[in-house]
């Protein structure tokens, strides 16, 4: 029997990855979003509103998918807005599948928040978790949309009698344009900008990040666990970290980063220099350089998210992650984090997204 995908946020980081890995194995792979792109050969699109169960009804009424690849997520001003949002995006979409009685997996992605809370929670330095982070860690005692996710899919495989996977990777390195959380464009694109200015690429973040051990997903990583763990019978019904394999500290990353753009590398000097300010005043900046090196995206803000790379490099706490629990059960995939980086610029440049 062919697999049948339903990739839900095919647009993003995650989704666009996993998309390609599929339709590379021979999967039938859709790809479903708001405004779903077509430059992604053999991915049929498919536009609909998670919100919108009548738009879900209409654009899944001839699809019967055997994997559902849950990837997306709206970003809320409250946590409590995060749950009910992102849950009933959930809840809507396993709605309207139930009765096509066709899926026998669903895998859902979320993040490391699973253990270190909402974003106003870690990085106030609220929650210390022990590191690595373990998949049987317990539930924090807070409000979490994962938690909330998580729950609608369990229930929806307690009523359908589908299998499931929840995956948990850290900050992920991959192309995408228009993704809310991407740290390696951002840096990419401040980079970049230090280049064309003069200005030295200033170590964004805290003294625990740059010193502290630290791992990241490549999404080409995460996008073959996803299918690893929805075509093995042992990897079902389980939770997984999924980072690279490897861990490094930033203190000696970054000035490799640095290197690769030719520019000045500035270490931790104390305090914390954000992103967002810094990066604040560079919109029309972007534009001129997209102007004059023909690049394709003049919008700063379809490339860098720098309120969340700063969520991420301004972490009181070290961040690492095991991986014992896929591995112990097939997945072995392994990527340099570094030559995550650089693939990702070398990638970015090909595609005029930086000079």
């Amino acid at each position: 029997m062919t697999n049948t995908a339903l990739v839900v946020g095919a647009s993003g980081i995650i989704g666009s990855n996993l998309a390609q890995e599929l339709l590379a194995n021979n999967w039938t792979t859709y790809g479903l979003a708001r405004r779903p792109g077509t430059d992604i050969a053999g991915l049929q699109p498919v536009p609909a509103d998670l919100l919108d169960t009548a738009s879900l009804e209409t654009a899944l009424a001839n699809i019967r998918p055997t994997h559902v690849f849950i990837t997306s997520w709206m970003r809320n001003d409250t946590e409590a807005e995060n749950i009910r949002v992102n849950s009933a995006m959930v809840r809507n979409l396993l709605a309207v599948l139930g009765p096509k009685h066709s899926v026998q997996h669903v895998a859902l992605v979320t993040g490391l928040k699973h253990y270190l809370g909402p974003f106003e929670a870690y990085v106030s330095g609220g929650v210390a978790p022990p590191t690595p982070l373990r998949e049987s860690q317990p539930r924090l005692a807070l409000d979490n949309f994962y938690y909330a996710q998580e729950d609608e899919v369990y229930a929806a495989a307690e009523r359908d009698g589908f299998t499931w996977s929840i995956h948990r990777p850290h900050t992920i390195i991959g192309k995408a344009v228009g993704n809310l959380m991407n740290l390696g464009t951002t840096l990419a694109v401040y980079a970049s900008i230090c280049q064309a200015t003069g200005r030295p690429f200033r170590w964004p973040g805290s003294r625990a990040q740059w010193e502290g051990l630290s791992d990241v997903t490549d999404a080409r990583v995460i996008a073959k666990q996803l299918g690893w763990a929805a075509t093995t019978d042992a990897a079902r019904n389980e939770a997984y970290n999924v980072v690279n394999g490897d861990v490094f500290r930033w203190s000696q990353l970054w000035g490799r980063l640095a290197e690769w753009f030719g520019v000045e590398a500035v270490g931790f000097d104390g305090s914390i220099h954000p992103l967002e300010a810094e990066m604040a005043g560079d919109a029309d900046l972007w534009r001129e350089i997209a102007t004059k090196n023909g690049l394709v995206e003049p919008d700063i803000s379809r490339l860098a998210s720098p309120w969340h790379t700063d969520l991420d490099l301004g972490r009181p706490i070290e961040v690492m992650t095991d991986m014992a629990n896929s591995r112990k059960r097939g997945f072995t995939v392994f990527q340099s984090t570094e030559d995550s980086f650089f693939d990702l610029f070398a990638k970015l440049r090909e595609d005029r997204l930086i000079p």
